[in-house]
């Protein structure tokens, strides 16, 4: 015992006479942390300042990570007290506790996407007042915290939605903080799509610090740096908030008028270009969605409904990332291609009523015969066989079945000058290249798909004979057929492309820049939403258009190509009826109508067009998959665009 108290004496001094002057300063000695203050996310505005995106502020309810660990049900009872004072299910809050990409976790939107270092939100866009009755509990919610939360809010100025072009934000994922070499915070929010996504960086601005010092006691004593945080720029826009409304209105009520003729009118786009520079100052994709359910968190059974087939995805953009036949439309590049192939401007050409070849007939679709007409009347009634014959000279010239498939295409050569096939570049992420059906592509997708194809060859399709026993008979004599020789480029292959139909496929927004190169005689301006960036102090870094190719167009063809689109606008043109009473002696109209046809589905209508005719300013394009005719579908909508770009004054 005596021992014991001498050794215990001895290690009191020790601690006190030698180490204690060292102890007293390390306890005395002043700990940092580092707060982030956040920067505010720069705004969305239109060309005339009103605001697409914006920021507003609401209420979430967090909890700590540890106080959860500590509980012996891993805070489950906790979670549904809380659940109870709010108001809210409790499985929906639960999920929030679990770390998006850890096991049990349910997939996102429904998990925590953020750092494991931070409170958990699990509950957003609450009641503040019962919110607050949480906080004045701390021995019932332990661990539970109020903030007030910034989030986007899409206002939609004179109705215009947007949502498409805008896109929307979420928080930032682990991966976002971890690759952002310390750009993003865990408590950051980071565009997921469109405008948003596009231009991030630019709008999320720069994350300020404070580095605090802080006693033994974990108080704050006061602040060594301070950087402050430097607000994102606003993204300003060609956007008109006035038009873009009215061209959601004209695609909605193109739709409308479909359905109402017993089409089913399934989805579509419409798109306004400015054809001297490439602004896009108005498009709207259908079906679409309010991008304010993003705001503060979506919940996971809303997302799967936006994104479902069953409800026309509508997340999904028709603008840029779908792909439709352009059908007649795409005779302003026939019409070049045929006369660069040897056809006359001066020349008189037979529209019979259809065209056997190899023993299949190809009918007119949207015009009857006329006899011997010219190239100008050929577009005015949107004959068929006139391209046909174009078309089917072209390939039997070139070798027809024996041509390479490098062979020089003049009907090929000439869409891919004018961006079918490839991406238009506008700064919207998610946009398709469209395709481009040449004669490599065809050897292509043959050699891709050629075992699932002579596996239908051999199968058939019992899935589809239940129901539709001739579509599956006809699916399978296909499947045998190109199994065999589904390389070969066919004279219908051809044909079909000279019309805009077969396998060729162009989202709305390559064919509003095919008609804003035969509008401004043949230049192809890249597609551009952002006219800007305008910073905190109010000044604006402008984007300079740029021109990325010159369309294969002899002026004396674009000449005769425009004077011919100027009368389909006019009585007697396919699209005569819709413009019946438009100012065209003032604001001249020119376009072309489309219908195309799907397999297995209803016709496609197109219209694109551009005006005024003296002086083109504006392309515009509307497109209804399933929708029926072109003259009476979209070319309705575009006319309705055009009354408001008029009233306008735009």
């Amino acid at each position: 015992m005596a021992s014991l108290f001498a050794l215990l004496v001895g290690r009191l001094g020790q601690v006190q006479l030698v180490q204690g002057p060292a102890a007293v300063t390390a306890a005395k000695a002043v700990n940092t942390r580092t707060v982030t203050e956040h920067a505010l996310r720069g705004r969305i505005l239109d060309r005339t300042g009103k605001p697409l995106a914006t920021n507003t502020f609401t209420t979430a309810v967090t909890v700590e990570r540890g106080v959860l660990l500590d509980a012996d049900d891993e805070g489950a009872q906790l979670v549904a007290d809380v659940a109870q004072a709010l108001g809210l299910p409790f499985e929906q809050l639960w999920n929030k506790t679990k770390l998006c990409g850890t096991k049990g976790a349910p997939t996102a939107p429904a998990c925590f996407n953020g750092s494991p270092y931070v409170p958990i939100p699990i509950a957003t866009g609450v009641d503040a007042r019962r919110a607050l009755t949480l906080v004045e509990q701390p021995e019932k919610y332990p661990g539970v915290g109020v903030v007030a939360e910034p989030v986007r809010d899409y206002p939609a100025p004179d109705r215009a939605n947007g949502a498409h072009l805008l896109g929307h934000v979420a928080r930032a994922s682990a991966d976002d903080v971890s690759g952002s070499d310390g750009r993003v915070d865990p408590d950051d929010v980071v565009g997921r799509s469109g405008l948003e996504a596009q231009y991030d960086t630019v709008l999320r601005g720069t994350n300020g610090a404070s580095v605090v010092s802080i006693d033994p006691r974990g108080i704050v004593t006061g602040t060594l740096t301070q950087t402050a945080p430097v607000n994102g720029q606003d993204v300003v826009t060609h956007l008109d908030a006035r038009l873009q409304a009215r061209t959601e209105a004209a695609l909605a009520s193109a739709v409308a008028g479909a359905r109402a003729a017993k089409q089913r009118a399934d989805s579509g786009a419409a798109v306004v270009v400015d054809v001297t520079n490439g602004a896009l100052v108005a498009a709207a994709s259908y079906p679409t969605y309010d991008p304010n359910v993003f705001a503060g968190g979506i919940s996971a059974a809303t997302l799967a409904r936006l994104s479902s087939p069953a409800s026309g995805a509508p997340l999904r953009s028709r603008i840029t990332s779908e792909t439709f036949p352009p059908a007649s439309t795409f005779k302003v590049i026939s019409v070049p291609a045929a006369v660069d192939d040897g056809a006359s401007l001066d020349g008189r050409y037979d529209c019979s009523p259809n065209l056997t070849v190899g023993g299949r007939v190809f009918n007119n679709y949207e015009s009857r015969g006329y006899g011997l007409i010219d190239l100008h009347q050929t577009i005015v009634v949107s004959c068929d066989t006139v391209f046909y014959r174009f078309a089917y000279a072209a390939w039997q010239r070139l070798g027809g079945l024996a041509a390479a498939p490098t062979v020089d295409d003049p009907f090929v050569a000439m869409a891919r000058s004018f961006g079918i096939g490839r991406r238009t570049g506008i700064d919207l992420p998610g946009e398709s290249a469209g395709r481009l059906p040449d004669r490599a592509w065809k050897e292509a997708n043959w050699l891709a798909t050629k075992d699932v194809t002579c596996k239908r060859a051999t199968t058939g399709y019992p899935e589809v004979a239940k129901t539709d026993p001739t579509r599956a008979a006809y699916l399978r004599s296909l499947a045998t057929e190109n199994c065999r020789s589904g390389y070969e480029y066919r004279a219908g292959d051809a044909i079909n492309f000279s019309i805009g139909q077969g396998d060729l496929a162009v989202t709305p927004l390559q064919m509003a820049e095919v008609y804003s190169a035969v509008a401004n005689g043949g230049t192809l301006w890249q597609p551009q939403v952002a006219a800007g960036y305008r910073s905190t102090d109010g000044t604006v870094t402008g984007i300079a258009p740029k021109k990325v190719a010159t369309a294969a167009l002899r002026p004396d063809v674009g000449a005769y190509l425009r004077s011919a689109l100027a009368d389909v606008t006019r009585p007697g043109g396919s699209a005569g009826s819709a413009f019946v009473g438009f100012p065209q002696g003032r604001y001249p109209v020119a376009g072309k109508t489309g219908t195309g046809e799907v397999f297995g589905k209803q016709a496609t209508a197109w219209f694109a067009g551009y005006g005024p005719t003296t002086t083109p300013k504006y392309a515009v394009v509307v497109v209804v998959s399933q929708g029926g005719s072109g003259s009476k579908v979209a070319a309705p909508a575009v006319r309705q665009i055009f009354d408001a770009i008029v009233s306008l004054g735009l």
